[in-house]
């Protein structure tokens, strides 16, 4: 059964005249005469007893009716609700991001995205990695902001945004705070204060200790706020993203020897189909002015001592 013959057959029963339904439906009169007949072969009798001048329902026909009409109903419900689907603004779109991410970074991303786009509604959720990869294939994710060691698999596909380097984060006051740049041997023996979902904190474990460099962890949170909050106070030095130090008054230093860079990447899923809302986003995300190294650290005051520094040694 076609839905083309569902709707030749509901404007017969509107109009019991198979030229006035040929004129509603934009067909001739012999194709939906064909079609009214294919459809009554389907069903196995005739839906429509045809006399001159007095066309009317059969008793098959009016069983046939309220169903087909039902069917025609629910069809156009469905397409209208596929062609909301597909507009902007018709569902949410599902924005996951890292925790360690600045949440600076996003927020300005997503400001510019609302005044640009203001009829389109968006959950934004913050988790780890591994979560994150999870709620992407499971489909709880529409787009993801990652920024981790290791590169995805070939199920996703990655745009990258920014890069943005490691650097230690002291209060005014410590002993690093003196250094323009922070070299990997100064950190042994010293206080560590740690977050507890960064990703590249086993590769700098395990290059500093390659080094002989071992530090003291003395406090751990998943909480970055509560993590700066111990620095203040003294507790100790923290390994953090650039952009990710939101405390002013906590100071920053470059790290050197070793060094580390992560890449914050845009994240979907390959060849999956996506509402016109991703793309906007991704669209957005592409042309939006992430900072530069050099932008945060003229901000900051240490890019030429750094580099003066990084010549001299």
């Amino acid at each position: 059964m076609e839905m083309q013959q569902v709707k030749y057959f509901l404007a017969m029963t509107r109009t019991l005249n198979f030229t006035r339904a040929a004129e509603q439906c934009n067909v001739s009169q012999p194709s939906l005469t064909r079609a009214i007949q294919a459809l009554e072969a389907e069903l196995g009798g005739p839906l429509f007893h045809r006399e001159r001048g007095n066309t009317h329902l059969t008793e098959l026909g009016r069983i046939m009716e309220p169903f087909l009409a039902t069917a025609a109903e629910q069809t156009a419900t469905a397409k209208l609700t596929a062609e909301a689907y597909w507009r902007l603004g018709s569902t949410p779109l599902k924005i996951g991001a890292m925790c360690t991410v600045g949440p600076a970074m996003i927020s300005d991303l997503i400001l510019k995205f609302r005044a640009d786009y203001p009829d389109i509604r968006f959950i934004v959720s913050d988790c780890t990695a591994r979560s994150l990869i999870d709620m992407l294939v499971g489909g709880d994710l529409d787009i993801a902001l990652f920024g981790i060691p290791d590169k995805l698999d070939d199920r996703f596909h990655a745009l990258e945004l920014f890069e943005e380097r490691f650097v230690i984060a002291v209060a005014e006051g410590h002993p690093l705070a003196a250094k323009p740049v922070i070299m990997g041997r100064d950190l042994h023996d010293l206080d560590y204060v740690s977050r507890a979902n960064c990703e590249y904190s086993d590769l700098a474990s395990t290059e500093l200790s390659d080094m002989g460099v071992m530090v003291k962890p003395v406090f751990s949170s998943e909480r970055d706020d509560w993590v700066q909050g111990m620095i203040k106070a003294g507790l100790g030095f923290g390994f953090f993203p650039e952009y990710s130090v939101s405390d002013p008054a906590l100071l920053s230093r470059p790290m050197a020897d070793p060094h580390f860079v992560r890449r914050i990447e845009l994240v979907t899923v390959r060849g999956r189909p996506h509402s016109p809302a991703v793309g906007a986003f991704v669209a957005e995300a592409r042309a939006f002015m992430w900072p530069r190294r050099r932008d945060f650290a003229e901000k900051h005051g240490w890019l030429d001592r750094a580099w003066d520094f990084l010549q001299r040694s």
